[in-house]
């Protein structure tokens, strides 16, 4: 009887550590919050998100203020149509702009608002229209070597002569 009692306490503690670690890995990869604060919707359009993905952090000042709700690609403009999660209890104006930043060199991107300075804030269901694009390492790395090949095409001229 003893060892059956032992076997059931064991087996709950197994049970509760691995609930803890699915729990601990769904939280660290952005796939579950649990929050429980009230949030307004607002959109915003970019022509190249890069690798923003939904459930990411939508940060000011380095304060997470909000969340990627959803990604979509509009087809007559488009761009990628981005819908964010803001908290209530942040207010922005509405004359605030987005950026997709990275965190580090190559981490996990998110979208940094900065605040404007319009006397009306951003309400459910607003367009942001200042927005800036992912920067693309790739596109970086093309352009800098396209630059590279062009200037040791360039005649060299008169050696700074003349």
């Amino acid at each position: 009887m003893q060892r059956s009692k032992n076997d059931v306490w064991v087996g709950l503690f197994v049970l509760l550590g691995a609930a803890a670690i699915l729990f601990l890995a769904l939280q660290s990869a952005n796939l579950l919050s649990l929050s429980f604060d009230s949030s307004y919707k607002v959109t915003a359009k970019f022509d190249n998100i890069g690798g923003l993905k939904a459930r990411a952090a939508v940060k000011s000042a380095g304060v997470v203020v909000g969340r990627v709700d959803s990604i979509v690609f509009d087809d007559k403009g488009f761009q990628a149509k981005v819908v964010l999660a803001m908290q209530n209890r942040y207010a922005f104006p509405k004359d605030s702009s987005l950026k997709i930043l990275t965190s580090g060199l190559l981490g996990e991107q998110y979208i940094g608002i900065e605040a404007g300075a319009d006397e009306k804030n951003l309400a459910a269901g607003d367009m942001i229209k200042q927005t800036q694009s992912a920067v693309v390492l790739e596109n970086l790395i093309s352009q800098f070597l396209y630059s590279k090949a062009a200037d040791s095409s360039a005649p060299s001229g008169t050696n700074g002569k003349k």
